[in-house]
């Protein structure tokens, strides 16, 4: 299993609203797809699948906040 990471996103920055996935649960995936967007009072970002594989889990939703370096999903 390989988990989605926020990465960090810049200096001072701490968390993230995920603004929506690109991917569902069971989707197949490849490792550099962009499978979710998230959102700073300064900017948008797309976030990366760090490997291939089928999206197991989401674990932060849309609207919801993720911590620099916190799991969005996970893939098997």
């Amino acid at each position: 299993m390989n988990n989605i990471i926020l990465p960090e996103l810049g200096e001072g920055i701490t968390k993230a609203t995920v603004a929506c996935w690109h991917v569902k649960v069971g989707d197949q995936i490849h490792a550099g797809d962009e499978v979710c967007e998230v959102t700073t009072d300064k900017a948008t970002f797309n976030v990366e699948a760090p490997a291939s594989g089928r999206l197991q889990s989401i674990t932060v939703r849309p609207g919801q906040d993720g911590l620099v370096g916190g799991v969005l999903g996970i893939i098997e």
